[in-house]
């Protein structure tokens, strides 16, 4: 089993930058792949950023392309989401999740996904 932490949300203005932070503990093997996603209200759980760990590939959104950051530290097993340049529709609860297999293309399917974590918020005003 692999049991996933994040931390580092909170509320912040438009135009600010927040930064995640996602520890996996349990089996690494299981971890190969992780992602971030969020979810608003009532509104369906978006992938937002996602890393191969193995290869440091990283996959994202279009909607945060450019604005945010996914990035691993292997020895402390844990990845990080560096969000700047927020804005108000980037609002909703963050939430890390990890496989063991490489999705490629299928990154941001939340159905890849064996584990998640609990989330933490994030809030964006104008």
């Amino acid at each position: 089993q692999v049991l996933l932490v994040e931390s580092g949300g909170g509320s912040v203005q438009a135009g600010g930058s927040l930064r995640l932070s996602c520890a996996a503990s349990g089996y690494s093997y299981s971890a190969n792949s992780m992602a971030w996603f969020r979810q608003a209200p009532g509104k369906e759980r978006e992938g937002v950023a996602g890393i191969y760990r193995s290869g440091d590939i990283t996959y994202y959104a279009d909607s945060v392309k450019g604005r945010f950051t996914i990035s691993q530290d292997n020895f402390k097993n844990t990845v990080y989401l560096q969000m700047n340049s927020l804005k108000p529709e980037d609002t909703g609860m963050y939430f890390c999740a990890a496989d063991q297999r490489y999705y490629g293309g299928e990154w941001a399917s939340k159905d890849m996904y064996r584990y998640w974590g609990k989330g933490t918020q994030v809030t964006v005003s104008s």
